[in-house]
Formats: structure tokens, sequence, C-alpha cells
């Protein structure tokens, strides 16, 4: 299955000209070193609104008419965005009321970036308006090839627009029904019943901040909000430019914002990449960083998406800055590639002279010309991707999948009980899916709301929240032949953090997995339990379900404690599947070592016959096999059979020696 925006891999990245309309001579060097670079798109007027329009209703478009010939004339597409993430000072002046209120009730003075009341009609007016003067602009543009929405999406208001916006929120959600909130808020625990709806505000340090429910409706209604507020963007790009795709870059995990649910408002999914390499273990990284790639493929059911922001040295904003290692922006480059991304662009082209980044890496550097390192990586990276072209469009076909659901990311952070300290939804999901990456099996990424069924194996860690019909779902996948597995405090409250009545986890699924959770304990920091399982010992850490069988097979019991003796990990044959249920919070060995059994029970084979000594990283998309090294060390590749090397065309058999920060791309 394929889907393609484009024909070719994209290669360019943030483009601003706006900065160097003093000295145009830098946009005609530019280009010059754009083609050395094999820089084939640039992403432009990302902040220039102030330029475009320096006074209300007064427009500058010469520039950028000059800037889209450019690159039109010299083979580079324009990814062109719009401004709204940075308003200019004007604005702010003229109306005040665009600018967003904090929690404490304060107003925000003009400065920085997303500045801004996504509930505001004045400011939803401007950002239209300069939307669709952009659109009629430039619409027939050969340049034009995509829509860039603003840019990192983030932030919240407290104005009294966004208070009332979240009450008449709240009224559609509970069907205009004040004592339906009264109950799903479970409002009469310490006298907190409400008769009318002027008396919610948003929660606050100062006011309301203990109701989870209420949290989790006002983390769903500024999730709703940005997306309101991206509709009212693209309105008169969908009118005026239907067949340019439009995407908005998002941020890693960001919370703030229910990806999952937004990105069925995007053509593409594009994300900015920015790992700290070096500055933790880049093995680690390199995890995690896949985990995120697979975590935006999958929310459009594996279509590629672009990597729109990477850095090709470093960032400014760490809190120490240091350089990757020789190598290791082109490997995460082509990690992107192996993921999904059909393209590999940077924040910046060329290195800012003054502001906040202008320390932030760049392909061009202060010095102003092709010979350095950094530009030279680019450039032989570039050349790669020129090769490529079979990959664009191409779908994974995924059999494992991973379930990290966004508002179950809010509901495991808001709700008191057992470990607060210890949680990390997050990073449970990640150790889950670790050892499918490891063995070189594609997986995707999910939330409760998609499809179950395609998948041979579906992994659910801490899945606290049970949105409406997930259990039901679970039921009938895995009576269907599936293999599920869940770990420690499934199915404890619905989609309102309300309990489930009748013990956990919740409704039928006690009996899908055979088994009960009576009681959770919580360990403090330094204090384990352990747990038998194929005569190994497995350290439990921070929390543990006591369970009790109803059915189940006890594979691993607790060695310690009060619980001693009682099951920890337990296999539920239910229909044609099977449930596998995890009770405890545990290390990456066991991890591990318990998938393994898991890919045997539902026979996944790895996507290719590739072995590897180390750590090695292997991917396949559509013919192609990516393996990668982001080890410290040489590593060794046994090839199953003779492949072609799909960048020098060489035939390749036997075992292969990888460099540290090597990679290959076979075929």
């Amino acid at each position: 299955m394929e889907k393609k925006f484009f024909n070719h891999i994209i290669h360019g990245g943030d483009y601003n000209p706006d900065q160097w309309i003093k000295t145009p001579e830098i946009w005609d060097e530019d280009m010059r070193l754009m083609k050395l670079a094999h820089i084939n798109s640039a992403t432009i007027s990302i902040f220039s609104w102030s330029l475009i329009e320096p006074e209300e209703g007064v427009y500058n478009f010469e520039w950028l008419d000059t800037i889209m010939d450019k690159l039109h004339e010299n083979g580079i597409s324009a990814i062109l965005a719009t401004p709204s993430g940075a308003r200019p000072a004007w604005l702010a002046q003229k109306y005040p009321e665009v600018l967003r209120v904090n929690e404490n009730g304060i107003r925000n003075e003009f400065g920085v970036r997303h500045n801004h009341c996504l509930t505001s009609p004045v400011y939803r007016e401007k950002v239209r308006n300069i939307n669709r003067i952009l659109a009629e602009r430039y619409k027939n543009h050969p340049a034009l090839k995509m829509w860039h929405i603003s840019n990192e999406y983030a932030g919240e208001c407290h104005c009294e627009l966004c208070q009332q916006a979240f009450r008449n929120w709240l009224k559609e959600y509970y069907h205009n029904d004040i004592e339906e909130l009264n109950d799903k808020w479970w409002n009469g625990f310490w006298s907190h019943r409400l008769n009318d709806w002027s008396q919610i505000n948003s929660p606050k340090s100062r006011g309301e901040n203990h109701i989870s429910a209420m949290y989790l409706c006002w983390n769903r209604f500024v999730s709703d909000s940005h997306i309101s507020f991206y509709e009212n963007e693209i309105a008169p790009l969908r009118e005026l430019t239907p067949d340019i795709p439009i995407t908005t870059n998002l941020m890693r995990m960001h919370t703030g914002i229910d990806y999952q649910k937004f990105a069925k408002h995007l053509d593409l999914i594009s994300w900015d990449n920015y790992p700290g390499w070096e500055e933790r273990s880049n093995i680690e990284l390199a995890v995690e960083t896949a985990f995120i790639h697979d975590v935006f493929r999958s929310m459009k059911d594996g279509q590629p998406f672009f990597m729109m922001e990477s850095t090709p040295s470093l960032v400014n904003w760490h809190d120490v800055n240091k350089l990757p290692r020789a190598g290791m922006q082109e490997l995460a480059s082509i990690q992107a590639i192996a993921h999904g991304a059909d393209s590999v662009q940077y924040f910046q082209w060329r290195k800012s002279r003054g502001g906040h980044e202008k320390f932030h890496g760049a392909v061009v550097d202060h010095c102003g010309h092709e010979n350095t390192r950094v530009f030279r990586d680019v450039a032989r990276l570039g050349g790669v991707l020129e090769k490529l072209d079979n990959v664009v469009g191409k779908y994974s076909n995924a059999k494992v999948a991973v379930i990290c659901d966004w508002e179950n990311i809010w509901a495991t952070k808001h709700f008191c009980g057992f470990n607060n300290i210890n949680r990390n939804y997050i990073g449970e999901c990640i150790k889950w899916y670790k050892p499918f990456y490891d063995k070189g099996i594609t997986v995707d990424v999910i939330s409760m709301e998609q499809d179950f069924s395609k998948y041979d194996l579906v992994i659910a860690p801490f899945l606290y929240m049970l949105k409406n019909g997930t259990a039901e779902k679970i039921e009938e996948y895995v009576a269907n032949g599936g293999n599920f597995a869940a770990t420690y405090l499934t199915g404890l409250v619905d989609e309102n953090d309300l309990c489930f009545l009748g013990g956990f986890p919740a409704g039928r699924l006690k009996e899908v997995f055979g088994i009960w959770n009576e009681e959770t304990d919580s360990l403090p920091e330094g204090m384990k339990n352990s747990v038998s399982y194929r005569e190994k010992q497995y350290d439990v850490v921070h929390v543990c379900d006591i369970i009790h069988s109803t059915g189940a097979k006890i594979l691993g019991e607790y060695q310690s404690d009060f619980y001693a003796g009682m099951p920890a990990i337990t296999e539920n044959t239910f229909g044609k599947g099977k449930a596998y249920y995890i009770a405890f919070r545990n290390d990456d060995e066991f991890a591990a070592d318990f998938c393994s059994k898991l890919i045997n029970d539902a026979a996944i084979a790895p996507d290719c016959g590739i072995k590897t000594d180390g750590e090695i990283f292997i991917r396949k998309r559509g013919s192609n096999i990516f393996v990668m090294n982001f080890s410290e060390a040489e590593a060794a590749v046994y090839l199953d059979k003779e492949y072609t090397n799909t960048v020098s065309g060489e035939k390749l058999s036997g075992g292969i020696s990888l460099p540290a920060c090597g990679y290959l791309i076979l075929e």
C-alpha cells in the first residue's frame, strides 16, 4: 500500500529569507548552496507576518514573490507557511484581547510566540484573512507544493472568552445537563456539587485543582480548541487550493494536544525530531525516537509522514548543547526514512545573525560558505536520498501494536493514588515496544480507538483508563483469535476517571484475562519485590497488583511480602485467542524475555532474516531493508542471502562490518 504527496524524498527545511531582506545578494547565494546540498524544498514565511503586513491592511509581498520565483527557477519546491505562530506588535497593541491570560488571571504582554488566545474571534478573523490573502496570491504559483500551518501549536489561555468557551464545551459534552456533570465528576465529594454552569472555571492552582475528571475535560477542551483554531486557519486554503496538501508540525510526545485526534484533520503528519544525541545513551535515544516515529506513522494507519524539522548539528535550547558525533545526524535521518518518513528537513537552512536561535544548528553557518563539516554531511545525505525514490509513499504492514493513548497519558498524570512519583506511562509503552524493535519486528503505536483486528498481537501497558467501548473491543479481539497482553493497573476507570464497580479490570475483562485484581501495592524508591518466571527472578519496582486467578494459567508468582506465592503473570485462553496479564512493573530484562514468549505464541516473524551482533537495528520499508548502528562500536551484520546496496549498487552477501553511526540500505 502506498500514498504519495511527492515523487521524491523531500530534502530541505526552514528557510528565513525575510531575515536577510536588506542583503538580497544572500538569496542568490542560498540558491547556489541549496543545489550543492541537494536541497529540493524550502519551508518559508513561518514567522514573517510583520513583514507581510507591517501595518493593519498594508501588505508587502514583493520580497516573497521574489523568493517564490527564485525557488521555482532553481527547481526547489516551496512549502508555504501561514504566520499565526507569531503575530505582529501592531495587532497585539490594537487588539490586546488576542493575547493569552495565564492561570493567575494576568494577561500576557506582547512577546515570544504562540502567545495568542485560541478562542479570540478577533485573532481568528485576522488569521483567516492573512491566510486567504496568501492563498489568493500564490494559489497558481508553480513553486507551491504544500501548506505548513502555523508552527508547533501549544499552550492554553484562561481569559474570560476561554472560560465561557470551556463552559459551552462542557454543556455539549454533558448534554446540557449540570446533574450529569455532577455525577460524572463525583461532585458530592467535598461538597462540590454545582447548580449553574457559571460556577465552573478552568483548573488552576488558586482554584479547583483536585478533580481529575475536570482536568481530563480541560485537556480535551484545550485540544479541541487547537483543532478548531486549525480548521479556522485552513478554511480559505481548502477553498482556494483544494489540491495542495496541508500539514502542521507536531512536537514529539507533546501532551497539550491529542495528536491522535488532531491527525484526522491533517493531510499528512509531520513532526519535529530533536533527540539529545550524546547527552545520554544513543541506543536509548534511538529506541525512543523509533517509537515516536512509529507513533506518528500509526496515526493515519501507516501512512508515511514528514520529518519537518531536525538539526543538522546541535540545538541551542538544551541545558548543555553537545555536538553529535560525526555521522549521527545522517544516521538519524536514515532512521526517520526507515520508519516511514518521506522527508528529511532541517531547522534551519541558514543561521540567524541575531535573536534567540542564532546559535541553533543550521546547514549554512555564520561563515556563509559550503566548506564546513555540517554542510558536507548534509550534501552527502542529499545524494543518498535521491536514490530512495522507491520508498516514497510506502506503508508498513505491522503485525504487532502497542497501545499508547493520548487521553490515557492525561488520565495517568492526574489521578492521585498508589505510586504518585513513578508513573511514566509513555516510558512504559516504550519499554514494551523495545523488545520488538530489537528483533527487527515492525510495531504500530495506536490509540484505543484504532482497529485491533489487523494485528496478531496487541500490548497495552498501564491502560488505566478505558474509553467507552474499549473493554468490548478487547473482548471481541481476543475471542476472535487475537493475542492481547496487559500490565498492572489496567481497566480501573472510565473516561470521566470514575472507578468501575464490580472489581478490576473492568466488566467482562475479568473473564477475558481470567483474573481479579483485589489490591495494588506501591513500593518506595529502593524497595523491591521479585517474581519467578521460567526459573529466573525478576525485580518488581514501584507498583504491583495483587491478583487472583479465576481460571488463568499462572506463569509467575511473587516471591516475598504477604502476597508471596500469589500470581504475578497469567495467561488465559478466551474464545480463539489468549489474554496475558503482567501484574507488576518490571525491568527491561523481563519485558524482553516475556515478549519472546509473546512472539512465539503469536508466531510473529522478524521483517527479514538478517542477523547482527551488537546494538544494530533493522527496519524494513517496502522492498528496502535499513540496517543501522547507533552504538559506539563497530558491529557485525550477517546477511541471509545476496542483497543489492541501494546507494552504491554493489552486490553484498555474507558477513559485513558496520562502523559506529554506519548504515546500510539493502534491496
